[in-house]
């Protein structure tokens, strides 16, 4: 327990002051000029070297369903906060993520994920969260791909909470393909409540592409039942052992 707490306040320290450091210029620069890719390098950097720090090691599996070259939803089920960081450097060079607007409060961070293309979902404000669909459907067709975490908060447990439509409903409106993640893992690294983060091998599975082009968005419902099938089939595959 000491050895956690010790590794988890040190990544802490460390990542806070590279956010200074480095964020602080990465954001006037982007303000400035209007460009975002230094801001990807940087973040992927900021994210391997907290991994590295905390003892996060992740094996990806169907490497093969990943794209750099169109637009994608990423789907994934959500067990901790190391699941974020994993995905955004494990999956996409220039992953934008849709993400809870109570993050835009943190100094520095939040006006690094604007100026990146992500987008805050409002979760207590249908229209603003409409509005944020709206805004990652017209990002999704201008070719930039989106990480997903559709249950909208970590479970405490082994069963997935219920899907949330919004993503899907962007997907739809974009026609783009819903790739299924599993991540397996995360929950060991870092549980729901506590700051503490513990060495852990996670495992990310990737399933292949459900097409949504032709789609109507009466059937929303029923591509949401297909995406979570598919996470629950890779999630009963288990994780990865060393």
């Amino acid at each position: 327990m000491i050895i956690a707490a010790v590794r988890s306040i040190l990544t802490f320290v460390v990542v806070s002051l590279y956010l200074l450091v480095v964020g602080v210029p990465g954001v006037l620069f982007a303000m400035l000029t209007g460009a975002k890719t230094h801001l990807y390098v940087c973040g992927h950097i900021g994210v391997r070297l907290g991994l590295a720090l905390s003892g996060i090691r992740y094996r990806v599996i169907g490497a093969e369903h990943l794209s750099n070259d169109r637009a994608i939803v990423y789907c994934a089920n959500h067990q901790s906060n190391i699941d974020p960081p994993v995905l955004f450097t494990g999956l996409h060079a220039q992953m934008h993520i849709l993400y809870k607007s109570e993050l835009n409060a943190v100094p520095v961070l939040g006006r690094v994920f604007r100026l990146g293309g992500f987008i805050p979902v409002d979760r207590g404000n249908r229209e603003a969260a409409l509005r944020s669909i709206e805004a990652g459907a017209a990002s999704l067709r201008a070719g930039n791909s989106f990480l997903i975490f559709p249950e909208g908060t970590r479970s405490r447990t082994e069963e997935m909470l219920p899907f949330k439509k919004g993503g899907f409903v962007m997907a739809l409106r974009a026609g783009a393909p819903v790739v299924p993640v599993a991540v397996s893992g995360g929950r060991a690294a870092m549980r729901k409540g506590s700051w503490f983060i513990r060495p852990a091998l996670v495992t990310v599975r990737i399933g292949e592409p459900i097409e949504t082009a032709g789609m109507q968005m009466s059937e929303r419902d029923a591509l949401i039942a297909q995406v979570r099938g598919r996470i629950e089939e890779l999630l009963a595959l288990g994780p990865v052992v060393d």
